[in-house]
């Protein structure tokens, strides 16, 4: 079984669904004979013709737009969109537009569609090449969000994504693009949206992460276990719809629970998870849930460490959790 990186998982995820499927396209800037600028569609335009791969103007609204025209007449387009800071002028069509299509029709139009795109820190990227927007598009009904943690979990998620009749993000994490490497089935394997995975079992405290953070979290758990705490690491995959039942159940086991993600603390994804969290397991928790998180600040170039959460500042609420 070969060993890839993120980025080769991923266009190995592409190709694999290029040749499956020929109603799938893909484009993007940059992504047509470039293959894009972290070379993610390398080799499809190549391969498939430029009919099926092909660069877009440097307009994010345009490139939403008509990926959503392209699936309401049957294909299946998976869009790129070079950095997710870049995201906000295609919003519209995003929450308005893309999302609503399948309700608003009924269940006659629904939109198969992927739009691709890197986020988060700790590249040295500074404020407009580093942000984790994933909360602000969790608010939008109709779309689903899936954010992968290493070469393995992003081809089986992208496979399934691009299959999925619903309109998926898939968040890549840049920071782990080509750092993390794992051994990838080089055959078409999908791995179901909406399954957390417990990546390591333990019995003290539950620890939830997704994308570059699963890697942080995991090895906060490490540190933990020199001190002779049991932690419990989730990875969970799919922010909308989440697994729920999952995360329930680790929790009841644990009795505390700490969730950490890069994006800032306000109104991020994990106080979505705290709430309910405390709403349906408030007799078996042991303690509040901690959140540990970037800061609510725009995100620094010169201090882009100090910002991005690390085992310590993990293993810190660990101890805080379990000291209550």
């Amino acid at each position: 079984m070969p060993v890839m990186n993120m980025i080769e998982a991923i266009n190995n995820a592409l190709h694999l669904a290029f040749e499956r499927d020929s109603e799938v396209v893909a484009f993007g800037e940059d992504s047509g004979n470039y293959g894009g600028v972290f070379r993610a569609t390398k080799g499809l335009q190549e391969k498939f013709g430029s009919d099926r791969c092909f660069d877009a103007p440097i307009c994010e609204q345009g490139i939403a737009g008509f990926a959503f025209g392209l699936a309401l007449y049957g294909l299946k387009p998976v869009a790129e969109i070079q950095f997710s800071d870049y995201m906000y002028p295609a919003f519209d069509q995003i929450v308005n537009e893309i999302a609503k299509s399948r309700y608003r029709s009924g269940g006659q139009y629904p939109v198969p569609m992927v739009i691709r795109t890197p986020y988060g820190g700790g590249i040295n990227g500074g404020l407009y090449h580093s942000q984790s927007p994933e909360a602000f598009y969790t608010h939008a009904p109709g779309i689903k969000i899936v954010v992968p943690s290493d070469p393995y979990e992003a081809k089986g998620l992208l496979l399934a994504s691009v299959k999925d009749p619903n309109p998926v993000l898939f968040f890549e994490p840049k920071k782990i693009y080509r750092s993390a490497k794992g051994e990838v089935p080089v055959d078409y394997y999908e791995i179901p949206l909406s399954k957390a995975r417990i990546a390591r079992e333990g019995t003290h405290v539950t620890l939830i992460g997704w994308g570059a953070i699963h890697h942080i979290n995991m090895d906060a758990a490490k540190l933990a276990e020199k001190e002779g705490i049991s932690v419990e690491v989730i990875d969970l995959r799919t922010l909308i719809p989440y697994d729920i039942e999952t995360l329930d159940a680790s929790v009841r086991k644990t009795g505390r629970c700490v969730i950490v993600h890069e994006a800032p603390r306000t109104s991020g994804f994990g106080a979505e998870l705290s709430a309910t969290l405390h709403e349906r397991n408030i007799l078996q928790l042991q303690a509040p849930v901690q959140r540990i998180t970037g800061w609510d600040t725009h995100y620094p170039f010169s201090f882009d460490y100090e910002y991005y959460p690390n085992p310590k500042r993990v293993l810190w609420a660990i101890k805080q959790t379990l000291e209550f």
